[in-house]
């Protein structure tokens, strides 16, 4: 069990850092149109782990609320929303598809800003994966060590684009291949922390599992819909995107059923 759910915290740092490798491999500046089917991608995946593995989850969890069942989803999803919302806020970072550079005025370098946009994007998913394994530990029946496996292993997939996405810009801005390799590293190793983190903080609040779980869902869906549907189908070729929304959506939705 011990040797499962440390697989299972690491898988997504795994995807990220391999996502992050193809700098070494790579020629050039990452291709418009696969950034976008990545994008989409990525956020098909974090869209159907919200739902199958965090959200309706806690509802299930809190069935013994009878009609009100939905509202520990209903309050963690809006409080992870709002999270996401102030960490956007409050953290100066630049988006690497559009080179927009949000949150406070910083001196700080392009390069950091990058990477902390890509780590405040990370949180949720450690947060989420954290979430499924604190259930797995405190024999929730409404979570399964497959179930939360499958999760970790769809949010892994998504990281692996996404470790690339970080990496490439980086080296094509002149940051050099094992800088930027280093730095999608870096963004990556946030969702391990985040998973533990969240684990520690269920063992002294078993009760408020379903919230910690609808907070990651919130917390997700907020970067699906603030970063990544706008990348995915900004400007020409927005079909693009959608197929890899759809595509991404199906893949974890099957993995979540078939493991779960």
């Amino acid at each position: 069990m011990i040797i499962n759910i440390s697989m299972g915290l690491l898988l997504p740092f795994v995807g990220t850092t391999l996502g992050a490798a193809c700098v070494f491999f790579m020629k050039g500046e990452m291709n418009h149109i696969v950034q976008k089917v990545l994008s989409g991608f990525a956020a098909g995946v974090m869209t159907a782990a919200s739902v199958w593995s965090l959200l309706l989850p806690a509802i299930h969890m809190s069935e013994d609320m009878k009609n009100l069942a939905f509202l520990p989803a209903a309050v963690g999803f809006s409080v992870g929303i709002v999270f996401l919302l102030l960490l956007d806020v409050c953290v100066p970072h630049i988006h690497a598809e559009t080179g927009q550079v949000e949150g406070p005025k910083s001196h700080l370098k392009k390069t950091i800003m990058l990477v902390l946009a890509v780590t405040l994007h990370n949180i949720p998913e450690g947060m989420a994966v954290g979430a499924v394994f604190a259930g797995v530990i405190y024999e929730n029946t409404a979570v399964s060590i497959l179930g939360a496996m499958a999760l970790s292993i769809g949010i892994a997939i998504q990281n692996f684009p996404e470790g690339a996405i970080i990496s490439m810009p980086l080296c094509g801005s002149g940051a050099g291949k094992k800088k930027s390799f280093f730095y999608g590293l870096l963004s990556g190793a946030v969702e391990p922390a985040a998973a533990v983190i969240t684990i520690l903080l269920s063992a002294y609040m078993i009760p408020i599992l379903p919230y910690l779980l609808s907070f990651a869902a919130g917390a997700m869906i907020y970067v699906v819909v603030e970063e990544l549907i706008p990348d995915a189908v900004s400007e020409n070729k927005a079909n693009i995107g959608t197929i890899g929304f759809s595509v991404g959506f199906l893949i974890m939705m099957i993995l979540d059923v078939a493991l779960g």
